[in-house]
C-alpha cells in the first residue's frame, strides 16, 4: 500500500482524493466567503497579480485547473476576448458547479469539465496559459499533475501555479498561530466546518516551498521557473515556460 499525507495524516494514496473531495463538498458553499475572512480580501489582489502576469491577448487558449467557483476564469474570459477560450475545471462536482453558476449570473459561458489534473483529458501542445490556483498542495502526484500541464501548453506557453507557501522567518509564530487557532474556529462560525480548515493549515506546511516547487517544475519538463513572493512568502506565484 503506498501511502501520501492528507494534512499531517499518512492516508492510503487511493483515499486522498476522496477526503480532499470531502472537504471542498463542505465548504464549496462558502468558499469566496471564507476566501475574503481568511486574507482579509488579499486574496483578490493575488489573482489579479496572477491575472497581470498571464499577458493574455484576443485569441488566446486558457485553461483553469482547480478553478473551483471561476474568479479566475471569469477575469481571463474578459482578456481573451470573442476568439480565445477559457476551459474551467475542477476534479470536485460541488466546487465547479458554485463556479459555473457564478459565470453564468455573470453573463460568461465558457467550457466547464470535472477532470483530474494528472490525467488531462486534452491534446499535446493545446493551450497558451495553463493555471491553478490554491489547488495544486491537494493533488495526490505533483509531479504527475504538473507534468500533465506541461504537456498541453504549446511552446513557450505559460504555467501560473498560485499557491501557499513559506512564509518569512519573522513571521512564522503569528502565521502559524493564526492558522491553527483562529482560522479552524472562524471555518466553524461561518462554514460550520473547523475539520476542514484545519486541514487547510495543515496542507499548506506539507507544501513544497518556493525552491522546492521550483526545482520539482524544472524536473517535469519547465525550460524557466521563476516565482514572486507576495504577503512575505504567504503565498508565491510561480511561472514555468515550456521551452
Amino acid at each position: 500500500m503506498s501511502t501520501t499525507h492528507f494534512g499531517f495524516e499518512s492516508v492510503d494514496e487511493k483515499d486522498k482524493a476522496r477526503r480532499v473531495r470531502g472537504v471542498f463538498d463542505s465548504v464549496a458553499s462558502k468558499y469566496d466567503v471564507m476566501n475574503d475572512l481568511m486574507s482579509g480580501g488579499l486574496h483578490r489582489a493575488w489573482k489579479a497579480y496572477t491575472v497581470m502576469v498571464a499577458n493574455l491577448h484576443e485569441g488566446s487558449q486558457v485553461l483553469d485547473i482547480a478553478g473551483g467557483t471561476g474568479d479566475l476564469a471569469l477575469a481571463f474570459a474578459k482578456k481573451v476576448g470573442r476568439t480565445g477560450r477559457v476551459v474551467h475545471t475542477d476534479i470536485n462536482e460541488a466546487m465547479l458547479r458554485t463556479g459555473r453558476n457564478r459565470l453564468i449570473d455573470a453573463g460568461v459561458v465558457l467550457p466547464t469539465l470535472v477532470c483530474d489534473a494528472e490525467k488531462l483529458p486534452f491534446p499535446d501542445a493545446h493551450f497558451d496559459v495553463v493555471s491553478v490556483a490554491f489547488g495544486l498542495r491537494n493533488m495526490t502526484h505533483k509531479d504527475a499533475a504538473l507534468a500533465e500541464m506541461c504537456r498541453v501548453l504549446k511552446p513557450g506557453g505559460k504555467l501560473l501555479v498560485l499557491e501557499f507557501s513559506k512564509v518569512a522567518k519573522p513571521l512564522s509564530k503569528i502565521y502559524d498561530w493564526y492558522s491553527f487557532n483562529v482560522l479552524p474556529q472562524v471555518g466553524k462560525l461561518i462554514a460550520g466546518d473547523a475539520e476542514s480548515y484545519r486541514y487547510l493549515a495543515e496542507s499548506i506546511r506539507m507544501h513544497p516551498g518556493q525552491e522546492e516547487l521550483k526545482a520539482l517544475m524544472q524536473q517535469v519538463g519547465f525550460g524557466h521557473v521563476d516565482y514572486h513572493n507576495m504577503t512575505g512568502g504567504v503565498v508565491a506565484l510561480h511561472v514555468g515556460i515550456k521551452c
